[in-house]
């Protein structure tokens, strides 16, 4: 899946905060680590509590926060929003043959918010992980 078209020029790593509702307890694997791992081609770096994870593809890094629990995503915010997942902010994961994702993730039950959409600069599509969290999957125009 991970395309080697457009790799980023800077040399620090990218980064996204991603709420998930935390796993129950006595959970061994949480849907969003084995969504993003299995489905999207992420590897887990790192997992110090079951509200918390750090995953990486390529130069992108991924934050799973839980929006209950210990950590910093899950605090009240001064205004009083809380985090939450779905929304439309999103990752974009350039991918070399959209429609070959497509059918694939399909395949695998993953839930998609569209079909596949061809604009000026090439095709997307947006699919939902587990907690509802959007995430566009991107082919360069040929």
């Amino acid at each position: 899946m991970p395309s080697a078209r457009r790799r980023p020029i800077a040399s620090h790593r990218f980064g996204g905060l991603i709420p998930w509702p935390r796993p129950a307890s006595g959970t061994s694997s949480d849907p969003g680590i084995s969504f993003y791992t299995t489905q999207l081609a992420f590897l887990l770096d790192m997992r110090p509590d079951p509200t918390f994870a750090i995953l990486s593809r390529g130069d992108l890094q991924l934050f799973l926060s839980a929006t209950t629990g210990p950590g910093g995503g899950s605090r009240t915010l001064p205004d009083g929003r809380r985090p939450e997942p779905g929304g439309w902010n999103r990752i974009v994961l350039i991918v070399d043959d959209l429609d070959q994702e497509v059918e694939r993730l399909r395949q695998a039950g993953v839930t998609m918010r569209s079909d596949v959409i061809t604009g000026v600069g090439g095709k997307q599509v947006l699919l939902d992980d587990p907690s509802g969290n959007a995430v566009e999957l991107f082919e360069y125009g040929r």
